[in-house]
């Protein structure tokens, strides 16, 4: 190439090197194309790891699965075998049953033929259930105490001779009329009515009065009020309104009657003149007057337990305790006092233990008929 004449000379040393010459596009190419390569290598790895993983788990889950249905598989089969072998003793039973039921049908059969071959006739069935009625009666009536089970069994063995109506059995039927009377003649308790009086005994126990409880004291107010009715009327009768001497003296009368009355309410009031048996009634303190009260009332109900137990003895001695404290503690003027003990008197007196009477003559002319004599 030629140099232009005016362009300065350039030493050689210094003149730059040409560049490089320009890598062509392909060569960059292929330059990427193994790392690529590797990448796809390594992706198709990958998925073919994924599913292999995935198909191993299926084949897993499918042996999982088909050891499941060979265990209930198994199992079934078990059970069908237990079952045949429940039929098979079911059918063993259910022979054996129906053998043993035609063996209790012979049996039947033949206590029946032995039934009626052993049956008696009308007239003694009728003096057997007669017999263990009044039997059982007696035992009802030891128990409740009462003597109305033994009274209806009589009244019903009467009632069955006369509808049977044989003169064989006029001798039971007058022995049953004598044990009716006997019943008749005794008498029992009314267990009831005497619980109903205890209850209004112990009712009445506490508005009974001590005699260690003073008397209530006359109001003054009330003693001037009457009092000066008295002069009023006194004053009226009189009718003496201009005689001034007269209405004076009777004023002054007046005052000194209802001083005089109003001193004697006072000294009444303070003293009290009684006749008692048992002083220490009277010392008896505020505090122990509920212990009395309350002891009173145990006493009556321990009474009225007796008496539905059927305890005679023992509702007789809490009884006869519980008179006493109310002659010794309670005033005997009280109304309610001798309400009371009224009524503890009359428990008293009825709930006593009476015999109760046996059908002894009606079973022994059954015995007697039954016996052919």
């Amino acid at each position: 190439m030629s140099k232009s004449a005016d362009s300065p000379t350039l030493p050689t040393d210094r003149v730059p090197a040409a560049p490089p010459p320009a890598t062509p596009r392909h060569s960059r190419v292929t330059r990427w194309l193994p790392a690529a390569f590797a990448l796809a290598l390594a992706v198709s790895l990958v998925v073919s790891w994924a599913g292999y993983q995935r198909v191993r788990r299926v084949d897993q889950g499918m042996a999982s699965l088909q050891r499941d249905t060979q265990a209930q598989a198994s199992e079934a089969r078990m059970v069908a075998r237990q079952s045949q072998e429940l039929s098979r003793d079911t059918a063993a039973k259910v022979a054996l049953l129906d053998a043993r039921l035609a063996e209790v049908a012979m049996q039947r059969s033949q206590l029946e033929e032995l039934i009626q071959s052993l049956s008696r006739s009308r007239d003694e069935n009728l003096l057997v259930d007669i017999d263990a009625g009044l039997r059982v009666a007696q035992q009802q009536a030891v128990i409740t105490g009462s003597a109305e089970p033994l009274m209806a069994a009589l009244k019903q063995a009467d009632e069955r001779l006369a509808r049977h109506s044989q003169p064989r059995l006029d001798s039971v039927r007058r022995a049953v009329a004598r044990d009716m009377d006997r019943v008749k003649a005794v008498g029992m308790a009314d267990i009831s009515a005497l619980s109903i009086k205890l209850d209004e005994a112990v009712r009445l126990v506490d508005e009974l009065p001590l005699l260690s409880q003073p008397l209530p004291r006359k109001d003054a107010a009330e003693v001037a009020t009457a009092s000066k009715k008295l002069v009023n009327s006194a004053a009226t009768a009189k009718g003496g309104a201009g005689d001034t001497v007269s209405g004076w003296w009777d004023t002054v009368a007046g005052g000194w009657n209802q001083g005089v009355e109003a001193v004697w309410n006072e000294v009444r009031s303070l003293v009290r003149v009684t006749r008692i048996d048992h002083p220490d009634a009277v010392l008896l303190a505020p505090e122990q007057a509920f212990f009395v009260r309350e002891n009173l009332k145990l006493r009556l109900l321990n009474a009225r337990l007796a008496l539905l137990s059927r305890q005679f003895d023992t509702s007789q001695s809490d009884l006869q305790s519980a008179q006493a404290m109310l002659e010794r503690y309670f005033d005997r003027n009280s109304r309610r006092t001798a309400m009371a003990t009224d009524l503890v008197k009359q428990v008293i007196a009825s709930g006593r233990q009476s015999g109760l009477p046996r059908p002894d003559e009606t079973l022994a002319a059954l015995s007697a008929v039954a016996a052919g004599r």
